[in-house]
């Protein structure tokens, strides 16, 4: 039978997605361990990550966690930075700095061959780190260049006034560093955190091939770390008001807007539907904003909107730049397709595209098992496991468009949307 090659093969989204939940171990100090086996590749990945004690306290310093973190790498008691460097690439093996507003920690590559050389060293980053003030000051002053360019760019400015506006004042995650911030780190600060706040309820996450020698001696290695007797602490976000911000720079050609609003956690049974209808306003390159505002308005290059999480909660939040002093008129433009999502029910050919574009990308997130192991995290910090992907993807292939009205009706009040404007208006 011949071939007609000029029709694209039938797709079809799949029943399901077969993922096997990660083996829990817990070490003798409460440490718990996350293991994905993964038989048939030689790389071995170890995630080692802290929570990170959010504090009002007046005599803290708001870049110690910051600092602390990335200089582990600037040398221990027993190798300085440039014999770590030379000892982690002779073994083929890559030490990263995890760093988020609520959790930080280090992660190590290697391969099946190296990792039984290298276990101790990266063991060491976490308890004989000495922060050298050479590094520091280096660091400092890197930082201060950092912070300088950002208060000049529209983009990163309107980051930091939409974090501060989502959160109460004087939240840590809407905290604005400045210069000040930097000048007060000393090198005892980084000492005192490492020693006191750093080593806070560890979680530990495995990827790769391993014996079961491996993994004891992963164990024993880290099941005498000096935990921190500390209880993590995590401030709660506030009820946001409404607020609408223009910070005009007039020398600025673009202006870059930030839309957002606090929504709903992923466990929250309309979770799902918000999904998909965040995806068709703006959550993909085909998505009803970019084919307005980009193609056929042509106010920006791009724009886009997207669920994230903060603080154990999901916002949403719409982002772009746009040509100078069209910033108010996007943003309009951005409220007219919420609510034609509102009230015109959503063509079978458009459902068909999203159904199709969110199948594969869910499938597409597990394309690796370093992957699969980043997507446990995301739900498992959310105290959810594997089974929320299953249940996304069954609602993905059965909903039939009538639940977007209902969501943009339901979540997307403008009176209740917090507004950014920085730039030339």
């Amino acid at each position: 039978m011949s071939i007609d090659r000029s029709l694209a093969p039938p797709y079809s989204i799949p029943e399901k997605i077969h993922l096997n939940p990660p083996e829990k171990r817990v070490l003798p100090n409460g440490t718990p361990i996350y293991y994905i086996p993964f038989p048939n590749i030689d790389a071995i990945k170890i995630e080692v990550v802290f929570p990170i004690n959010n504090s009002k306290d007046k005599n803290s310093k708001a870049l110690q966690p910051f600092f602390m973190l990335y200089m582990l790498l600037e040398g221990t008691k027993t190798m300085n930075s440039e014999k770590l460097d030379d000892f982690f690439d002779f073994h083929a093996s890559e030490v990263d700095i995890i760093s988020g507003y609520e959790r930080q920690g280090l992660s190590l590559l290697t391969t099946k061959k190296h990792l039984l050389e290298v276990l101790p060293v990266f063991r060491s980053l976490f308890t004989e780190a000495v922060f050298p003030e050479k590094e520091l000051k280096k660091r400092k002053s890197q930082k201060k260049l950092s912070i300088s360019i950002k208060n000049e760019q529209t983009s990163a400015r309107a980051n930091q006034l939409i974090r501060k506006s989502l959160f109460e004042k004087d939240h840590p995650f809407g905290y604005q560093i400045t210069e000040e911030d930097v000048d007060a780190i000393q090198q005892n600060d980084l000492i005192a955190y490492y020693e006191k706040d750093f080593l806070l309820s560890p979680q530990i996450f495995l990827t790769g091939q391993l014996s079961e020698k491996e993994l004891n001696q992963i164990e024993l290695l880290f099941s005498d770390l000096p935990l921190s007797p500390k209880t993590p602490h995590l401030l709660p976000t506030g009820v946001v008001q409404p607020y609408k911000l223009l910070e005009k720079k007039p020398e600025a050609v673009q202006s870059s807007i930030r839309i957002a609003k606090w929504m709903i956690p992923k466990s929250h049974p309309d979770y799902p539907a918000l999904s998909v209808l965040n995806t068709l306003l703006g959550g993909y390159f085909g998505s009803r904003l970019i084919k307005n505002i980009r193609e056929e308005k042509g106010y920006t290059y791009g724009i886009n909107s997207f669920l994230g999480e903060l603080n154990g909660n999901e916002y949403w939040m719409t982002v772009a730049d746009v040509k100078g002093g069209y910033g108010e008129v996007v943003i309009q433009e951005v409220y007219k397709e919420i609510e034609r999502l509102k009230m015109e029910p959503v063509s079978a050919g458009e459902l068909e595209i999203i159904k199709n574009y969110l199948a594969g990308s869910i499938l597409a997130n597990f394309s690796s098992p370093f992957d699969q192991m980043s997507h446990f995290q995301h739900v498992h910090f959310q105290g959810l496991n594997f089974d929320y992907y299953t249940r996304h993807l069954d609602y993905i292939k059965n909903f039939d468009g009538s639940d977007i009205m209902t969501m943009a009706k339901r979540y997307f009040n403008e009176n209740e949307m917090l507004e950014v404007i920085v730039g030339a208006g």
